[in-house]
């Protein structure tokens, strides 16, 4: 049954804005999907030190300027969209514990305003995405640029 549940549930938010899946999904639906979130999130502040220790290790080797100036902006660009990482787990967090108060007391105000905060954060989660893998692959652009261009193939390899 919660294979089932999981697997619409992602069918549908795939399908998302058009949808209607937040106006018309249940608790446990919309805690599924929040949880779903909360994790895709984790994987991505774990790969977001990944990159960060990645950008360190070469930063060292860089001798001209303007592979230094561009690693530094990457840098500083990485520590923004962990900041928002690290803000969207804090409310989603806090989105939990609202639902959490809204299975135990249902209301219909605060239902429509906890459904409208949902769509907010799902639009927040999917423009931190976007700006997430952009920058990752500008990471593995710079990193492949400056190995080639700054002869570190040969260090790397003695």
């Amino acid at each position: 049954m919660k294979e089932s549940i999981k697997y619409f549930i992602m069918n549908i938010y795939r399908d998302r804005p058009k949808g209607t899946f937040i106006q018309e999904a249940n608790w446990q639906q919309l805690y599924v999907l929040t949880q779903h979130w909360k994790k895709d999130l984790e994987f991505y502040k774990d790969d977001l030190r990944f990159l960060h220790g990645l950008i360190d290790k070469y930063f060292i080797w860089i001798t001209e300027k303007e592979n230094l100036d561009s690693v530094k902006k990457i840098g500083i660009n990485l520590l923004t969209i962990t900041g928002k990482c690290q803000d969207l787990l804090e409310k989603i967090s806090k989105h939990i514990l609202q639902l959490g108060v809204l299975v135990e007391n249902p209301g219909k105000e605060e239902s429509r305003i906890f459904r409208l905060e949902h769509e907010h954060l799902e639009d927040e989660i999917a423009d931190f995405v976007k700006l997430y893998r952009e920058n990752r692959k500008e990471v593995f652009t710079i990193t492949e640029y400056v190995v080639d261009n700054e002869k570190l193939v040969h260090l790397l390899e003695t």
